[in-house]
């Protein structure tokens, strides 16, 4: 299962050296079930290659504020502490899994 994001260990998740996928979701937002089962999969392909995680934003609100989220499913990618590439709505996991290699 992709990592739980919150308020609270955002800072942990993003110190690492591999490349951070993060979904901004919600549990009423319909978008954001049909890209689910899309980050589970990244989650298991990756490994431990790159964090694969989600935001509730409902539940974590400074998170999503931090970061701008305005629309959800939202997926940005960060590397180094710095979101490098975004993605808004449901999109192809194979774009996705191009994006996640490209910082690698």
């Amino acid at each position: 299962m992709a990592l739980e994001i919150t308020d609270g260990n955002i800072e942990e998740v993003l110190n690492t050296e591999k490349p951070v996928l993060i979904d901004f979701w919600a549990a009423w937002c319909g978008p954001c079930r049909m890209v689910a089962p899309t980050i589970e999969s990244l989650h298991t392909d990756y490994g431990d290659k790159a964090v694969i995680g989600k935001v509730d934003v409902d539940v974590n609100p400074e998170t999503a504020s931090k970061y701008g989220i305005r629309n959800i499913p939202t997926l940005l990618f960060i590397q180094n502490g710095e979101v490098v590439d975004k993605v808004v709505g449901v999109v192809p996991k194979d774009q996705l899994a191009q994006k996640l290699d490209a910082l690698m």
